[in-house]
């Protein structure tokens, strides 16, 4: 069983007992939290899609930590003019369990 569903933003397919990382949630870590923008579930075959979303459908997890992701390094460069630029970036991450699909 799995579900399409969006978290802060970005659509994921979750599945029961997976961990996803998303962008930073407002939420305590052990804290539980619900997504109630379902856009599809597949429940071993059986296909429901919404429109837009399915209604009555949540999706419940538990939020395991806060964290920041790895270093992404951004370097421009003009070439034959001296220019170099070098920039550094590390996203803010949620770890998320997914425990139910209802």
């Amino acid at each position: 069983m799995y579900a399409i569903v969006e978290i802060a933003g970005q659509q994921f397919k979750v599945e029961k007992n997976k961990f996803i990382y998303t962008h930073r949630l407002k939420a305590e870590e052990g804290s539980q939290v619900e997504f109630d923008q379902v856009f599809l579930i597949d429940n071993e075959g059986s296909v429901s899609v919404g429109k837009p979303t399915v209604s009555g459908a949540k999706v419940k997890a538990k939020v395991l930590q806060h964290l920041k992701g790895d270093k992404v390094i951004v370097f421009k460069k003009k070439r034959r003019k001296g220019y170099q630029k070098q920039n550094g970036h590390r996203q803010y991450l949620t770890k998320i369990l997914i425990e139910d699909i209802a």
